[in-house]
């Protein structure tokens, strides 16, 4: 494993040498980045192709374009991004302006995981360049080949000191941890966020937490039944379902219950065919430990849809369970994968207020034609972001602040947000000397309190 600790230094002192914060090196760089990706696009598809088994089609859409896309809109707006912004000041403090100036922190800390270990390793760092920053990433071993294309592609346009790419297991996680970062942005499990988080106190580091949870999907009786299906089972076995965003669990109206079924098994077929295990558009599961756990979750519950698998080329066809309990097994943790337990209800208040007292998902998705029933559950349940009518797309808006609550994580990023999420905000007062009116603050303050009452808390 290649010396941390050095690398660290190096970019300390890179960035003392202000040239991150010129907005003419930010554009260059991201340029650089957007060609490279541009250029490794086929190389891409191939080591998403042998870590996940994703399709050309699905690597593009939720994963290569939606970085470009965000490179793109941060070269869009950067400038104005970065330039101070005027703010009014207390009259009490005439003559001055205020103003707020965003500067990057410095040298920070990126850690993907490998569900999507392109997009998520690669929108952070567009934001943390966009910024002003310099960056290590630390991408996951466990999407060996997409590890292996990231670090070729960032020692081919970056110099070590500016951006650099660490590999490796728990050993290099456990090194890195023990540097003192600027910032640290870590994507993952809540179980390793929390040890991230330790570490981030133990040097008070701020840190951005992109965790996830058991996201619900709510159908209720009001619901276009047949397209509900078509976006629920794309959302949910997108990737073969390991997804952070992906519906964890469906709860449906008992009334339209029995229709939903049928709508959701057809919507399998026509994605994937008879033999969805046999699909070339149907991605596997990651390592043969994560396929062991979902099998063992799959008798939480009577199988309706699916239920086969090949344990040679780890994969599970899309699963649909019943006779599933709040107390079930795979109701414990996040599922992530292809199993779709199903719960009914018949009150969507009493399933709101349930839902409320349960940890804060990452996403919350509803299904309804019913206005009110839409507006009380984005009143009543707290939750990262999600959807009306659909699943998952609220994440490919580089408009719309992406990031869990709770314990679905803390801290946003995407577009505008990223650039927030990767700068401080220094505010300013800057005081004319033409005129001290201010001079009643000065002691001794003899009978001035009514007059200050004039100037402030009016």
């Amino acid at each position: 494993m290649r010396d941390i600790t050095s690398m660290t230094g190096k970019q300390k002192e890179f960035f003392l040498s202000g040239k991150t914060k010129e907005i003419s090196f930010r554009r260059d760089k991201l340029i650089l980045l957007r060609n490279a990706i541009k250029e490794h696009e086929k190389d891409i598809y191939e080591a998403l192709r042998l870590d996940l088994g994703k399709a050309p089609f699905e690597a593009y859409v939720t994963e290569v374009g939606i970085v470009l896309e965000e490179i793109t809109y941060a070269l869009k707006h950067l400038k104005q991004w970065a330039k101070p912004r005027r703010v009014r000041v207390p009259l009490m403090h005439f003559p001055s302006s205020g103003s707020i100036h965003a500067e990057p922190y410095g040298s920070v800390l990126i850690m993907s995981p490998w569900n999507y270990p392109f997009q998520l390793t690669i929108v952070p760092l567009a934001g943390a360049i966009a910024a002003g920053n310099c960056a290590i990433i630390k991408p996951s071993e466990y999407a060996f080949h997409t590890s292996e294309i990231i670090e070729k592609i960032i020692s081919e346009i970056f110099e070590e000191s500016f951006v650099s790419v660490i590999r490796g297991g728990r050993e290099a996680n456990k090194s890195l941890l023990n540097e003192k970062f600027d910032y640290i942005f870590f994507t993952g499990s809540p179980q390793v966020g929390k040890v991230v988080m330790e570490s981030a106190a133990r040097h008070l580091v701020p840190v951005t937490l992109e965790l996830g949870g058991k996201s619900p999907c709510i159908v209720d009786e009001s619901a276009d039944i047949k397209l509900s299906a078509r976006r629920i089972i794309w959302g949910k076995f997108l990737n073969a379902g390991q997804t952070c965003i992906a519906p964890d669990y469906l709860l449906v109206h008992s009334s339209v219950k029995n229709d939903l079924l049928n709508e959701l098994k057809a919507s399998i077929t026509a994605f994937y065919g008879q033999d969805p295990l046999s699909s070339k558009e149907y991605p596997k599961i990651i390592s043969q430990r994560h396929f062991d756990r979902l099998m063992n979750l799959m008798e939480s519950g009577r199988i309706i849809v699916g239920g086969r698998s090949n344990s040679s080329e780890r994969r599970i066809a899309p699963t649909i369970l019943e006779d599933v309990s709040w107390d079930s097994p795979i109701m414990q943790e996040e599922i992530f994968g292809p199993i779709l337990p199903i719960l009914e209800f018949t009150d969507f208040h009493d399933t709101l207020a349930t839902l409320s007292r349960r940890p804060k998902p990452l996403a919350f998705y509803l299904f309804t034609s019913n206005r009110k029933n839409e507006a009380h559950a984005i009143r009543t349940v707290s939750f990262g972001g999600g959807c009306i009518n659909d699943t998952m797309i609220h994440l490919s808006s580089p408009r719309l602040p992406f990031g869990g609550v709770g314990e679905s994580g803390m801290g946003q990023y995407h577009g505008k947000t990223s650039f927030d999420t990767f700068s401080h905000y220094k505010s300013i007062i800057k005081k004319f000397n033409l005129l001290d009116s201010s001079s009643l603050r000065y002691p001794p303050f003899k009978n001035r309190l009514k007059l200050a009452k004039k100037f402030m808390g009016r």
